[in-house]
Order: structure tokens, then sequence, then C-alpha cells
């Protein structure tokens, strides 16, 4: 696919000098027009027909997202975003820490490059792809008078709103937890967000609803939504059953879950929470 290149101006990183190797590889593989960064804020009508012509292509070398940043304040619409910890980390690539790109380091960036700018059925292959979640083995459980919650050990983070994420490379799904689903009792009806939707860390997915509440899904990381659960739009019981299995809510293509992840709990971290909130809600 031809397009509209725009990178990161971080040069003395890098990251940065990988990123405008991605830029030049494209310009090479397919044509495509590389937009500098400096040129764009001082000059936009420099690539006023280009970015009118091509779909534009943005690769940002971290979790600042400069490039992404100046597109949005030029009112420009984005049509890809790369942010290349997350790349390279899916294609299961290492990088070597050098201004200057190696070998190594130039194979990286052509591989990049075909990623940005595969053709649209190539892409949406990729999106559709299967991705297997494992179900939890080991659980924490919280005790409190009768009730027991129980909270996965490994591979799931929570935020404070009583929402986890589970994360398989680039992918993550997304559910309630067990004791908020004990706290709605009987889940009647979940009304899921558009599929495609591009969210930030902490926006809303949707609402689930009980006879008692509606809770409001808070997302645990930043992304675009790629499916929902159909299973629930018959079955939504199917939460209390199993919140951290079938129960689960929405899966989304995961913008940088290293960002996130810094305000996210561990198991252990969210059982001390969800201990203080059954004591509060019995005070």
């Amino acid at each position: 696919m031809k397009c509209a290149v725009l990178v990161c101006s971080g040069l003395d990183k890098p990251l940065g000098s990988l990123a405008r190797e991605v830029a030049v590889c494209a310009a090479e593989q397919a044509e495509c027009e590389i937009v500098c960064p400096v040129l764009l804020n001082n000059s936009p009508g420099r690539y006023e027909a280009t970015l009118k012509e091509l779909p534009l292509a943005v690769v940002d070398g971290c979790g600042t997202r400069c490039a992404t940043k100046l597109a949005t304040q030029m009112g420009l619409k984005i049509g890809r975003r790369m942010l290349l910890p997350e790349a390279i980390k899916e294609l299961g690539e290492t990088f070597e820490d050098s201004l200057r790109p190696g070998p190594e380091a130039r194979a990286l960036a052509l591989k990049l490059a075909l990623q940005l700018t595969a053709d649209e059925a190539e892409e949406e292959a990729a999106e559709t792809e299967a991705v297997t979640f494992p179900e939890p083995a080991d659980f924490l459980k919280v005790t409190h008078d009768k009730f027991v919650f129980p909270i996965p050990v490994e591979g799931y983070f929570f935020n404070e709103n009583d929402c986890w994420v589970q994360v398989v490379g680039g992918r993550a799904r997304v559910g309630i937890t067990d004791y908020m689903q004990q706290t709605l009792t009987d889940i009647t009806y979940f009304a899921p967000p558009e599929v495609g939707r591009e969210v930030e860390q902490f926006d809303d997915l949707g609402a689930v609803e009980s006879a008692k509440a509606v809770f409001d899904v808070i997302s645990p990381v930043g992304g675009k939504i790629v499916a929902v659960n159909a299973a629930l739009e018959d079955t939504p019981e199917l939460i209390n059953e199993g919140p951290y299995t079938g129960g689960w809510l929405v899966e989304l293509e995961l913008t940088d879950f290293e960002a996130d992840r810094e305000l996210l709990l561990t198991g252990e971290q969210y059982a001390v929470k969800v201990k203080q909130k059954a004591e509060e809600a019995s005070a």
C-alpha cells in the first residue's frame, strides 16, 4: 500500500533512527512518500497535495508518540499507526541499541516497513488471526464473611475500577472481576462498545447491567476494539458463571501496553483492594 509516512524526530535515540530507516524502506519498497515532521510543522503546505492523495501512516519510536501528537495537532487523519517497541515485540524480534542501524537493524526495518505498507486484505487477515487466551490455573482467594472472591495469580492485570486485562502478544482481552460480578448479582445485559473504535486507557468499554445496578466498564488499556463477546447477547449470565473465562467482554489490539502497565495492579495488589472494598461495603 502506497502511503505518506510520518516518523518521529528522535534521531538522538536508537529507536528514532530505526523509525527513519522504516520510512526509507517504505519509500523504496512501496513508493511511499516520507513526510518530514519539522517541515510539516513549519510549512504544512509543503505536504498538502501528498496528504490529500495518500493515506497517512505514522511511526513512533517510543511511548511519547511525538509523530502521532504532531499529526493530531495538525488535524490530520491517521490511517495506520506503528509504535516500534510493540511492533518489534509482535514480530518476536530484538533491537540493537545503536544510533547507526547495522545489518540486523536494517533487516528489521524492512520487515516493519512491509508490515506498515501491507495491503488492506493482508492487514485484515492479520487482525482476524485467532489468538488463544489461556484460562487461569491458580487463584488467590479473598474471603469476607460468607463470600469468596477468586483472583487469577498470573497472566492478568487489574485496574481499581474492578476490570481485568489479559495480554497475549499485541492483543488483550478485557472483562470484569469476580468481585464485581458478585456485587452486581444476576447480570441481565451487556451493552458492548463499537468494534473498530479506538480507546485510551480508562475510556469506557460499554456497560454491564443487572437488576441491582448498571456498571460502566472502564478499559484497563488503550487500543483498537477488534471484537466483543457475541455469546453475551443471548447469555449475559456467562459473566456471572465465568468472569475470567467465557464471560469476557471485549478484545483490543493494544496501543502501548508497557505504558498502560504502570497504572495497573497485579493479582496480589488487587486482592488488597478487594479486601478493603468488601470491608467498606459491609461496614
